[in-house]
């Protein structure tokens, strides 16, 4: 049984590193390149797997090369596939990353590519009953909708990682126990001016445990309905930012089914997502459970 499943996007990316961003209309070497898998949820659920919980995806993939990648790709890292479903004749989704290093930053573009939407069968539904936490990101809106809704009343807890604004986001937002936005997907949803103002709002509109606002390179903010605390961003020097929202997710489920409170899973996240962004790769990056008590403790915090 997988203590964690996923629904939600799971991309074929491929990544450049490049010294600077380039000027429009001229060429620029690449000072390395890679294939990777990408997506929230995706990532999220391999950087709980490799902190050591039973993960498993829910979705359908192409037999295309991305299809194919990504699906060896997850069992590489011990991911479990028998909930996928492989479809013929489909374009995987996909999408190109520039790494900048002057900048540590990065920049994509995407293809969605033409998969079928998911349509939950009865083992995945079993699936998500016997799992603790299930892991949404707004893709597969529908079917993320109705799983939400059947893992709540089969006692699941429901983690939504908010990072675009999707039509019909409300009725995910409504059956969400763990809501962890972006700063701006918050702002942007609410309309207020302010994290500490968008959390109280979303709290009060929706009623999840607790609201988590990402914040990057300042942190974030908790609130659980009283009492809004702020967690820090933990020390790191940056080679690849991309993939650290994904794997913050990720971390933060996998804390949660270790029995952390909520404010302990923010600082284990937030180093998570640190010491990802030393290495080159949203997944490779991911490091181990002693590690990660390791370096928070070389930080002055203890699990």
């Amino acid at each position: 049984m997988s203590k964690i499943v996923g629904i939600g996007a799971c991309v074929f990316d491929t990544l450049y590193n490049i010294p600077t961003y380039p000027t429009e209309d001229t060429k620029m070497r690449a000072t390395g390149s890679k294939a990777a898998g990408g997506g929230p949820v995706a990532t999220g659920l391999v950087a709980a797997q490799k902190l050591g919980v039973d993960t498993a995806y829910i979705g359908v993939l192409s037999d295309d090369n991305g299809g194919a990648f990504l699906k060896k790709d997850f069992e590489k890292y011990g991911v479990n596939t028998s909930l996928i479903e492989v479809k013929s004749g489909y374009r995987s989704f996909a999408s190109v990353l520039w790494l900048c290093a002057d900048s540590a930053t990065r920049t994509c573009v995407f293809d969605k590519g033409d998969l079928p939407p998911l349509a939950l069968n009865e083992s995945m539904k079993k699936a998500i009953a016997d799992a603790e936490i299930l892991m949404v990101d707004g893709n597969e809106m529908e079917a993320a909708v109705d799983a939400a809704s059947y893992a709540r009343a089969h006692g699941t807890k429901v983690l939504y990682d908010c990072g675009g604004l999707y039509a019909g986001v409300e009725k995910l937002l409504a059956n969400t126990d763990i809501m962890i936005p972006s700063e701006e997907f918050a702002l942007g949803h609410t309309g207020k001016s302010t994290a500490e103002e968008a959390a109280k709002a979303l709290y009060e509109r929706y009623s999840p445990e607790i609201v988590v606002i990402t914040q990057g390179k300042r942190g974030g903010i908790c609130y659980d309905g009283k009492t809004v605390t702020p967690y820090p961003i933990y020390p790191a020097t940056v080679v690849d930012s991309n993939g650290s929202g994904d794997v913050f997710h990720g971390a933060f489920a996998a804390a949660v089914v270790k029995g952390y409170d909520y404010l302990k899973c923010c600082h284990f996240s937030s180093a998570v997502s640190a010491l990802k962004c030393t290495g080159v790769g949203a997944r490779e990056s991911v490091p181990s459970f002693a590690r990660v008590k390791e370096y928070m403790e070389e930080n002055n915090y203890e699990l």
